[in-house]
């Protein structure tokens, strides 16, 4: 399906991509700390959101 240098070439992008991002995180963490304060509260209710629509399929599929 894909070549080995499509294989090789997709590997080396995502380590050097994780590798980016983890240094960037790594530069901006006091600010994130400072700004970003109480966004696991958004993640706890988008998460929920999600799952009450996922309650709802199975609720209305039976």
């Amino acid at each position: 399906m894909f070549s080995q240098g499509q294989i090789i070439f997709g590997i080396i992008f995502f380590i050097a991509f994780v590798i980016a991002a983890i240094y960037s995180y790594r530069k901006d963490i006091n600010i994130h700390k400072e700004f970003y304060k109480g966004n696991y509260k958004i993640l706890l209710g988008f998460i929920a959101f999600i799952g009450i629509l996922f309650l709802i399929k199975v609720f209305f599929k039976r």
